[in-house]
């Protein structure tokens, strides 16, 4: 939050409040901010012929491969197939991201496909990040309290990091009980339901945050999902245990390497230095991390366009097809020695040693 306190009435700048202390402080760079916009307007639709396509391949190859380990005789093949499944299925569930900021006119049934071929089949809902992500996006929210995807990490104990990343073991365990076990209890215990919506209904990794109960149409759509996941993960429980729970386990395993792979994806999406003061939009993208060299292990470890987030931190509802390009043009236009080069990274190994490095240092 700025602080409310100002320089000595007699002081010539008496009327400028104190900024707070690091990034936060950080006053607008109205010329980049400008350009951002400016200089992307005629790439800034989604095209269906790019989303559709990856999409359905990503899908058809994740459960293909996953198909394939359940049933490999080999453990070798198993655990390759494993592997592709996850970084397949990886890829095609971060589209989640993608719903939360295109227009909800932009691509005809897009969501509806998406929650069908992998929200429902997941446990994974877009519900549970849709009205949830876009405050991360709120200029009064970001890196505070009441920021669902912000903690302050680098200012934490070293032992919370390898603690934050292992966590995302247990997600599809979690997401099996939620679905199975306590959305239909709350369905005839209302503080129950309470309880599950606001702590276990968002895709957040900040334990403060407290989510609104849905209205209208959104209250409506979440519903659905949860009838759907819920029919979804008492059968799959229930056929489990009557016939083997091989195929089950065979699924949990590689939905855990997605869990953990996104939550490494996280780990360096941030600087994560902000110490709970509202941001400028400048002090946003500074504290955000782009890794733009388009090598391919970028493309696995941060599909559809994560590897541009401090870019996507400036422009929300770029489609993630047209990161790179507007990248390029920005870096054209405002040249090396730009604010916007400052959140350029060139791999994730040194964002990674940065973070470890910052929660080493006593405070």
């Amino acid at each position: 939050m700025i602080a409310s306190d100002t320089l000595d009435h007699t002081s010539p700048a008496a009327a400028t409040p104190r900024l707070p202390r690091g990034l936060a402080g950080t006053p607008d760079d109205k010329e980049m901010l400008r350009a951002a916009v400016e200089l992307t307007r005629d790439i800034a639709t989604a095209r269906p012929g790019i989303y559709w396509p990856d999409m359905l391949v990503s899908v058809t190859v994740g459960y293909g491969a996953l198909a394939g380990a359940i049933l490999a005789n080999s453990p070798v093949v198993a655990v390759l197939l494993g592997l592709l499944s996850a970084l397949a299925l990886y890829r095609a569930l971060l589209f989640i991201h993608e719903l939360t900021h295109i227009h909800k006119n932009a691509l005809p049934g897009f969501r509806f496909a998406w929650n069908l071929l992998l929200g429902i089949p997941m446990l994974i809902p877009s519900f549970m990040y849709e009205g949830v992500h876009t405050l991360h996006h709120t200029r009064v929210r970001y890196g505070t309290v009441e920021d669902p995807e912000y903690l302050p990490l680098a200012l934490m104990k070293p032992w919370t990091l390898p603690l934050f990343v292992l966590s995302a073991l247990l997600l599809p365990v979690g997401l099996l009980i939620r679905s199975a076990i306590l959305v239909p209890l709350g369905a005839v215990i209302p503080p129950l339901r309470k309880l599950v919506w606001e702590r276990a209904s968002s895709l957040s990794i900040n334990p403060d945050f407290r989510r609104r109960p849905p209205e209208g149409d959104f209250a409506r759509m979440v519903f659905w999902q949860e009838l759907g996941a819920s029919a979804w993960a008492i059968f799959i429980l229930a056929w489990s245990a009557t016939h083997t729970w091989y195929p089950l386990a065979v699924g949990i395993a590689v939905v855990s390497l997605v869990a953990l792979l996104n939550q490494v994806r996280t780990l360096v999406a941030h600087l994560w230095e902000n110490e709970g003061d509202a941001m400028t939009v400048t002090g946003q993208y500074l504290d955000t991390v782009n890794v733009p060299p388009t090598r391919a292990m970028g493309g696995l470890w941060a599909p559809v366009g994560l590897r541009f987030h401090a870019l996507h931190h400036l422009l929300p509802s770029m489609p993630y097809h047209s990161l790179g390009e507007a990248h390029r043009r920005l870096v054209a236009h405002l040249g090396a020695d730009s604010t916007y080069e400052k959140s350029n990274y060139p791999s994730l190994p040194p964002l990674v040693v940065r973070l470890v490095r910052s929660t080493m240092i006593r405070r």
